[in-house]
């Protein structure tokens, strides 16, 4: 039988976080010391507080617990794109991962799947791992549309090479995510089985539930099938609010 993927609890930060955030994560760090084991734990933070957050991490000496990563890069390796980040410059700031096609920069900032298929390439040719983000909104759910459009984000947005060794896909709801609204055990199951039979030929390919997951629905959203961990926002910034998700999936 083959093994089941590795759990991966991955916080998003997304626009927030000054220097004095470390705090929060030095509890967090803390916290993973004290307790061995669990799943593999990243932290995404503003690309401002990359290299410090990384470096905190390396001098509390859980470079091998607690990863970096990410929330977007460019396409291109280099080049004349002020404003922009390109994926070696995430790698070299000390990340692991890199999140593409997140809803809020498909929405934001008009993202496609071919240019989020071109950001995962990018990320995964500077050596990080690509976290692939996939969701309906909530017209596209209330039409039934949920399988189809999870089906075609994913057909569109994974590059070529992905594969279980470079590559997780995050299943996030657009309607869920910061609403406090979180579909049933079973609407979960149903897409993450879809994901996985697609991804098959791939391996086994991390697949994370996003979208208002918070230490209260944890426990309950990491027992489904084919679910391999989350992918957190808001509560990935406070660490009493982070860990009970991270203990969900020990």
């Amino acid at each position: 039988m083959a093994s089941l993927p590795r759990p991966l609890i991955a916080g998003n930060w997304k626009m927030n976080g000054l220097s004095s955030s470390l705090v929060e994560l030095d509890r967090l760090c803390t916290l993973v010391t004290a307790n061995a084991g669990g799943p593999d734990i990243a932290v995404c933070p503003p690309a401002t507080l990359l290299a410090s957050v990384g470096a905190w991490i390396a001098g509390k000496g859980l470079g091998g617990r607690i990863a970096t990563g990410g929330q977007d890069c460019h396409p291109k390796a280099s080049g004349a794109n002020t404003g922009d980040i390109a994926a070696a410059m995430l790698k070299d700031a000390g990340a692991t991962y890199c999140i593409v096609g997140h809803s809020e920069r498909r929405a934001d900032h008009g993202e496609t799947d071919a240019l989020v298929a071109a950001k995962a390439q990018a990320a995964i040719a500077a050596g990080l791992v690509a976290i692939v983000c996939v969701g309906e909104t909530l017209e596209q759910r209330d039409a039934g549309a949920t399988l189809d459009i999870v089906r075609r984000q994913l057909a569109g947005s994974v590059p070529e090479g992905g594969d279980a060794e470079n590559l997780v896909v995050a299943y996030e709801p657009v309607w869920a995510i910061g609403t406090g609204r979180t579909p049933t055990p079973a609407d979960v199951a149903a897409v993450h089985q879809a994901m996985r039979d697609l991804l098959a030929p791939r391996g086994a390919v991390r697949l994370l539930y996003g979208g208002s997951v918070k230490p209260d629905n944890a426990r309950e959203l990491m027992a489904v099938a084919h679910v391999d961990g989350a992918l957190v926002g808001g509560a990935s910034l406070k660490a009493a609010d982070f860990w009970p998700i991270i203990e969900s999936k020990r």
